[in-house]
């Protein structure tokens, strides 16, 4: 990372987050009526039940949503054999964040495609520049070429107005419409009806959010609002892309309507990062009696982490806003791999089978600002090669012995989606 680089970006935006903060006492924003502490777990989105369930909810709570399901099974017949004869496991994918290090799960998706072998997975998940990523992965390789220009052909105007908005005069400090406006570009009605007809398969899309006021994170079943046929569930899909993708303080949390004892109230969701940089749902969201994936014994996660995973060494200067940035870069990359961790301990109990991939730590390549296309197209073409060519899956999270990274044998006992985050 170059000295012009913490100048122009990085240092800059820790300079206004610390101002943000203390200014907080007297910054305003439109109010909103919250929703009181005591119905947080009984709000709902009117007209589109079940849609939602926080990110660490117990499998009872899991197992409500599920049952949901069971007038939809029908729909899963049709498809359980062709299903059945394609794939013996039951495959996971699960997106993490990095901002403009997406470009590298981008190419390394694109390139799997166009080598052939990667498969139609049974569950996608996507947080933050994950949260972008997934919808396009999760509608198969016909989708390949607008992964593609969402992380190679839009620059950082194209992404958020660079001007500085102050603190004062909002909950953000850079105007989020245009990374608003290029969601709506590509994710339009034929959009929503394609990942509806995918999600009648039985397949699952979820992208996670943070609930600012409980503190919690959200995950978002985006087939099923897709199916609701809600006039609304296309705004509502667009602004939850929108809020995986928000970065608290830099831009504006997004406001979701919500209902509970015939009242109105908003709640604040922001990135989904804040509280889990990737994450794998639990098993019973998408596993339903008579559900094909019952009957696919093996189970193979695939872990896209947005960012380097090893230590990068830089000589930080001893000014308190380099300090800060380097310290909230440090947190942000322990806890992703905190959180591989977790997923890796749950994997090795059941019997899953877990990959994992990073940007390697070779990769030299530096940029002068955020979202700079000559970067993210490097990064994005680093991905490519290695997908095309048949990418080295990780075997384990960082730090682990060549024993404990051995993968446990699939287990042909486990049920599908064995994998979750611990409660």
């Amino acid at each position: 990372m170059t000295a012009a680089f913490r100048r122009k970006s990085l240092l800059r935006i820790a300079a206004l987050l610390v101002f943000a903060v203390a200014g907080a006492g007297c910054a305003t924003m439109i109010p909103r009526e919250v929703v009181p502490e005591r119905l947080a777990d009984e709000a709902h989105l009117a007209g589109m039940p079940n849609i939602r369930v926080w990110g660490d909810a117990s499998v009872e709570s899991f197992a409500v949503l599920s049952r949901t399901e069971k007038p939809r099974t029908d729909a899963l017949a049709a498809t359980r054999g062709r299903r059945e004869q394609q794939s013996p496991e039951v495959n996971i994918l699960a997106i993490s964040g990095g901002g403009d290090n997406g470009a590298f799960g981008a190419g390394l998706l694109v390139g799997w495609g166009d080598a052939g072998s990667r498969p139609d997975f049974d569950l996608v998940t996507g947080v933050s520049a994950g949260a972008l990523t997934a919808p396009f992965v999760y509608l198969g390789r016909g989708r390949d070429a607008e992964l593609r220009e969402v992380f190679t052909k839009y620059k950082r105007s194209d992404i958020y107005d660079p001007g500085i908005v102050s603190p004062l005069l909002g909950s953000g400090l850079f105007d989020s419409s245009p990374l608003e406006h290029l969601i709506a570009k590509y994710v339009d009605d034929r959009f929503l009806r394609e990942i509806a007809n995918e999600r009648r398969k039985g397949r699952v899309l979820l992208i996670g959010t943070t609930n600012l006021d409980a503190q919690r994170p959200v995950l978002w079943d985006m087939g099923r609002i897709a199916m609701s046929g809600h006039p609304q569930a296309l705004n509502l899909f667009r602004k939850i892309l929108l809020a995986s993708a928000s970065i608290p303080g830099a831009f504006p949390p997004v406001r979701i309507t919500v209902r509970v004892e015939g009242r109105t109230y908003e709640e604040l969701h922001v990135d989904g990062g804040v509280t889990q940089q990737v994450f794998v749902s639990r098993p019973s969201l998408a596993i339903r009696d008579g559900d094909p994936w019952s009957k696919r014994t093996a189970t193979r996660l695939f872990i896209i982490r947005n960012g380097k995973i090893s230590p990068e060494w830089e000589a930080v200067e001893a000014g308190i806003f380099s300090i800060s940035r380097r310290s909230i870069s440090t947190l942000i990359k322990n806890q992703g791999i905190g959180d591989l961790y977790r997923i890796y301990a749950k994997a090795q109990i059941d019997g899953t089978d877990f990959n994992l991939a990073a940007i390697p730590s070779e990769f030299g390549v530096t940029r002068e600002e955020l979202f700079e296309l000559r970067y993210m197209q490097a990064l994005y073409d680093e991905g490519y090669r290695a997908g095309f060519r048949g990418y080295r899956w990780m075997k384990g999270p960082p730090g682990l012995t060549r024993k404990a990274l051995h993968p446990a044998p699939l287990n042909p006992e486990t049920p599908a989606l064995a994998v979750s985050m611990p409660d």
